[in-house]
């Protein structure tokens, strides 16, 4: 089974851009669906951003709408989390989920086999 590693946490200021990587181990990453999710009040994982694979069909989640995109690379086996713009709501743990290629709804946690361990951004007002 694919294992998850985010990398590229960190403290930025705001307005900072700052990119996000999700490294799988173990399995081919292009043979997965792909989301990032985060903390937010009231959701335990609110969904930032996700790519179906089928297609290559990318959506990003409200909260980041306009201020990020989820890019691939399927040789490095990593898909990156690009956001910018950065204000202190978006600070938190971000994590990254896989789950085998499904057209069941890519915004929902609960839809998701494999998590990563999460990384933290922090934003500095």
């Amino acid at each position: 089974q694919v294992q998850l590693a985010e990398t590229g946490g960190g403290l930025v200021e705001v307005g900072d851009s700052l990119t996000l990587s999700c490294l799988a181990s173990g399995d081919t990453f292009a043979n997965y669906d792909v989301g990032w999710f985060r903390p937010s009040p009231g959701k335990e994982r609110e969904f930032a951003a996700g790519v179906r694979r089928s297609g290559g069909l990318t959506c990003v989640g409200d909260s980041l709408k306009g201020r990020a995109a989820i890019s691939w690379d399927n040789a490095r086996n990593e898909v990156y989390l690009h956001m910018n713009s950065l204000t202190p709501e978006d600070k938190a743990v971000y994590y990254c989920a896989a789950r085998s290629p499904s057209l069941i709804r890519a915004a929902y946690k609960g839809n998701y086999d494999v998590w990563g361990q999460g990384a933290q951004v922090t934003v500095s007002s």
